[in-house]
């Protein structure tokens, strides 16, 4: 997984305070050009696996279909999971660990034993799945995170290059993710070079071979380190791709070009510092490929302040337009460079300060961290571009805080609360995160779902899945023995879970047997009765909306015989179950 260690990875910035109209800002340089060298830029993620209760494999590359994600990069070569994404369709960077690379670097045995274990499975000529890896990452920022290993990082590079063509699989690129500290003097980006002490002993004689072998620059681009090594010089709307009045705009003073946002301004920043290197070789211009870029949703609110959920959200989903309407840069426009967003989930078991664990566009849980406001994109995350959201207790809140918000939103926040009181719909299962999730959401689309209206300092979260849908307990397992019933009865059990509010047994009254949540698509009518709110369910196969339905030409009496029958002839067995996800 290589360092990923995302504090301390830049180097303090050389800001130059300009001015033209009025005043220019100073930024921090990194990548563009076409994603990986060829075809339309995409938007990929970075998948790590730092993660309490990760997916497995299998449920990973489901996930990543639901989310129409097809560019994931990984931070090795895990056999499993790239047995998994092949099923996904989706292609991969594999990546070399740090401490893989003086074996990689020492020996092109070694390096070609690699690529015949790790490569040649999922890619070789009989592979089922040959597009799977796009492009094999050697190591995660060596020159920072691993200084001692720099003397061997070209040589892995190369031998690992000459293993794949040898094996006739030279259409996939290697090279290394540097990070952007590598890049000094980045504004105005005219003026940007590389490490003096870098420049000709390494990244010379890597551009070189990566012109001679059609692969890219790799770079981690992070405008937020940027900004906040910027000391108020660096707007913050500038880092999240929002307009600025031009007489606020970035202008470099030697092209006169002006930058609209952080990210373009660093991406002309490595092209320069490219260009004055005068890297040549057989393949022509090195394109550049990001291939870590984000924004933390959460971190320390002295240290962090910018580290919030809707500056993370304004940032990718900006990003995900601007990659999407490939204008490229100032200084290269159409030359759109393709991103890997850091990252797909949450590594909450990262160490570091509190954002190293709060990149994620996700919780380890599937559920996203916030909702990114994507459409028109292609489908990309396309979970996340549907009106239908929802706004439930945070999985790793503390219980107390829950409570407290909880009595927020059934008291001064003027949310009904009356279905989850004792004997109503929603009451069971009886705990305080099932009740706080129904009351959140209640004042959540009462509110329109308007910003800001999930947060209960800091408790609610917003998700796309149905809290009314049923959903499968974790360990749980059901086994059914009844008896045939007679003329005009037929019971249908289908292969689906049983409602968590009818966990210690099967109920047919209808009314309170199913708990709808106020933005469910479940939601029929609402209508009155004795003074209470009654809501209906409808029943759908496709929803998944029940266990079993009853088909019948009597009412009258049927369901007293039906329990009765069912008491005798049903075993339920239910172990370790837990219905509330």
């Amino acid at each position: 997984m290589g360092s990923r260690s995302r504090g301390g990875r830049h180097l303090l910035l050389l800001l130059h305070l300009l001015s033209l109209h009025s005043s220019l800002l100073p930024w921090a340089a990194v990548s563009a050009a076409g994603g990986g060298g060829s075809g339309d830029p995409y938007v990929g993620v970075t998948i790590g696996t730092a993660v309490t209760n990760l997916l497995s494999p299998s449920d990973l590359a489901e996930f990543l279909r639901a989310q129409r994600i097809t560019h994931v990069r990984l931070y090795d070569a895990d056999p499993r999971m790239l047995s998994a994404l092949a099923s996904s369709g989706a292609r991969a960077i594999v990546g070399v660990p740090n401490d893989e690379l003086l074996a990689l670097g020492s020996s092109p045995a070694t390096a070609s034993a690699w690529v015949a274990r790790r490569v040649l499975p999922y890619a070789g000529a009989n592979s089922s799945t040959p597009g799977l890896i796009a492009a094999i990452a050697v190591g995660d920022e060596v020159p920072t995170a691993l200084p001692s290993a720099l003397p061997v990082l070209l040589p892995a590079i190369q031998s690992l290059a000459a293993a794949l063509a040898a094996a006739n699989l030279s259409s996939i690129p290697v090279s290394t993710p540097l990070p952007f500290s590598v890049v000094l003097d980045p504004f105005p980006p005219s003026q940007a070079f590389f490490n003096q002490s870098l420049a000709k002993s390494f990244i010379l004689p890597l551009l070189s071979h990566l012109a001679n072998t059609s692969a890219p620059l790799m770079l981690n681009l992070y405008p937020y380190y940027s900004m906040m090594q910027s000391n108020g010089v660096i707007p913050l709307d500038n880092a999240l791709f929002k307009p600025l009045p031009p007489s606020l705009e970035m202008v470099d003073p030697n092209t006169l070009l002006h930058y609209t946002n952080v990210f373009d301004a660093m991406l002309d920043a490595v092209h320069v510092a490219v260009k004055n290197l005068n890297a040549t070789g057989g393949g022509g211009p090195v394109p550049v490929l990001v291939t870590e870029t984000g924004w933390p949703s959460y971190g320390d609110r002295r240290a962090e302040p910018y580290a919030t959920r809707d500056n993370a959200d304004a940032y990718n989903s900006n990003l995900i337009k601007h990659v999407n309407d490939k204008p490229g840069t100032p200084m290269r426009p159409g030359a759109q460079a393709s991103v890997y967003i850091y990252e797909l989930f949450n590594e909450d078991l990262r160490p570091g300060p509190v954002s190293e664990a709060n990149w994620g566009l996700f919780h380890g849980n599937g559920t996203p961290v916030y909702l990114l406001h994507v459409s028109g994109a292609g489908g990309f995350l396309a979970n996340d571009t549907t009106d239908r959201t929802f706004c439930i207790a945070s999985d790793d809140a503390d219980e107390k805080a829950v409570q407290a918000a909880m009595d927020w939103a059934c008291g001064p926040g003027r949310t009904d609360c009356t279905a989850i009181q004792p004997g109503q719909g929603c009451y069971e299962p009886n705990d305080v995160r099932s009740h706080a999730s129904f009351a959140f959401d209640s004042y959540y689309q009462s509110q329109g779902k308007a910003a800001g209206s999930c947060y209960f300092q800091g408790v609610g979260m917003v998700t796309t899945t149905d809290p009314s849908e049923y959903t499968p307990p974790q360990h749980c397992h059901f086994f059914l023995i009844a008896y045939a019933f007679s003329v005009h009865t037929e019971l249908l059990v289908a292969d689906k879970w049983i409602p968590r509010t009818q966990q210690w047994g099967l109920h047919t009254t209808a009314g309170h047997d199913s708990c709808i949540f106020p933005g469910s698509k479940l939601l029929s009518n609402v209508t009155k009765s004795d003074g209470a709110n009654t809501t209906t369910a409808q029943t759908s196969d496709a929803e998944g909306s029940a266990i079993w339905r009853l088909r019948t030409g009597r009412e009258t009496g049927f369901l007293f015989i039906l329990r009765w029958l069912l008491s005798l002839s049903v075993v339920l067995i239910t172990t370790n179950s837990n219905f509330w996800t």
